[in-house]
């Protein structure tokens, strides 16, 4: 895919100039909040399954990878852009250029220039290194500098470290990807300097004294408009007035390839019957992904235990009416707390089914295939239709994750 580019970039890279450093004083903070939409975006071929089971394998391998400059994995998907986007409004520069960018906890790259052109201002100061990361349905080749970002009143990051796309695939219709996952996801992505790692937003607006803890809140509502802002991102903390329950949290699980992202250990069973579907194993949370995807074998059992069909034209397990008046809940064992997962959030809205090609006589689930078997260390990517029905929180410090219940968590909206 890059071997036409070798050369352009190679030279860009030689005459690149490197920035001065910057002093940073730490100061204290109140978190910050940055709201984000949810947007159909149906323009390419791929259904939801396909561009997310090719996203799990790529950041899979990716975790397996060296990590080196053009050593990235590809996993190739018939699709020109995102299905679903989870987007947020990002200003870079001064005066800052605004650009509509995905969020997303599996990278950690930020980066603009897709759609909008990247524009250098007074703030701006190359670098002197390319950067390249390939994700599941596309990828971003640029120059890398370092800028001023504006994630919202108040947020304001001096000498960020972002790319400007040169080349890019799959990203029709937003600008580029804010990356709020852990930083090493960052090592090996530049070129000339393949060993160096780049802070991450949330990682500099600690250092530079913007936010007074190392974490960020996430909070998104059930939908079935095909465009609506009811997220938010809260930089430094949390916002109680999102959640009713307790937050709960576990570590970054310590199996791997999960631990490199924001991974977490779990066990997932059926029913008031307690019906095992995934024995306790590790995987992702991950707002880049849009289904809750289960390792092949535990799919099968949930299958099994619904009656649900595969529908070829959809790409998603399909439930006639009277079978979903029979469905139970899931249930997620995460450390010592149990969340339930009920009928109506293991389904794609209703009100959306022409939109992804489906029927409005049936019911398609949420819940599908990951692709893989259990028990690889990657046997599960708990996506943004799980994680939209409770309070989410990526608490960097103390490489943590919590979760709560909110008012959404048993809502009938689907």
């Amino acid at each position: 895919m890059f071997a036409g580019l070798s050369a352009l970039l190679f030279v860009l890279a030689v005459g690149l100039t490197l920035p001065g450093e910057a002093l940073v004083v730490r100061k204290t903070a109140a978190p910050v909040t940055l709201p984000f939409a949810r947007r159909l975006n149906f323009t390419g071929a791929a259904s939801l399954l396909q561009l997310d089971q090719a996203r799990a394998q790529t950041l899979k391998a990716h975790a397996a990878a060296t990590g080196k400059f053009t050593k990235a994995p590809i996993i190739n998907v018939p699709a020109t852009n995102q299905a679903v986007d989870h987007v947020a409004t990002v200003g870079v520069g001064s005066p800052p250029t605004f650009f509509q960018l995905l969020i997303d906890t599996g990278s950690s790259n930020t980066w603009v220039g897709a759609g909008q052109p990247f524009v250098e201002t007074s703030t701006t100061f190359p670098t002197g290194d390319l950067v390249e990361v390939v994700y599941g349905s596309g990828f971003v080749i640029g120059q890398q500098f370092i800028d001023q970002v504006t994630l919202a009143d108040g947020l304001v990051i001096q000498n960020q470290s972002i790319g400007a796309a040169l080349e890019d695939q799959g990203f029709d219709g937003v600008d580029g990807i804010i990356g709020i996952g852990p930083v090493d996801l960052t090592c090996g992505t530049l070129f000339p300097d393949e060993d160096a790692c780049i802070p991450t937003v949330t990682d500099n607006a600690f250092a530079q004294g913007l936010i007074d803890a190392h974490q960020i809140g996430i909070s998104f509502e059930p939908t079935d408009s095909f465009e609506i802002t009811n997220g938010e991102l809260t930089f430094g903390g949390v916002d109680p007035t999102k959640f009713t329950g307790e937050l709960s949290f576990v570590p970054i699980t310590s199996t791997l390839p999960a631990a490199q992202f924001v991974g977490i250990d779990q066990t997932v069973t059926y029913g008031s019957a307690g019906t095992l579907i995934l024995p306790t194993g590790a995987g992702i949370t991950d707002t880049g992904t849009t289904l809750l995807l289960l390792a092949t074998d535990a799919l099968t059992t949930y299958q099994d235990m619904t009656g649900a069909v595969f529908d070829n034209n959809v790409g998603l397990l399909r439930l006639t009416p009277e079978q979903f008046s029979s469905l139970e809940s899931l249930f997620f064992h995460i450390g010592d707390t149990t969340f339930e997962f009920t009928p109506n959030a293991q389904i794609w809205p209703r009100a959306l089914n022409t939109a992804i090609g489906g029927s409005p006589d049936f019911v398609y689930l949420i819940v599908n295939d990951l692709g893989m078997p259990s028990g690889s260390g990657f046997d599960f990517v708990d996506g943004m239709t799980f994680l939209e029905r409770f309070y989410y929180v990526f608490d960097v410090a103390n490489s943590q994750v919590g979760f709560a219940t909110t008012e959404f968590t048993f809502a009938t909206s689907n």
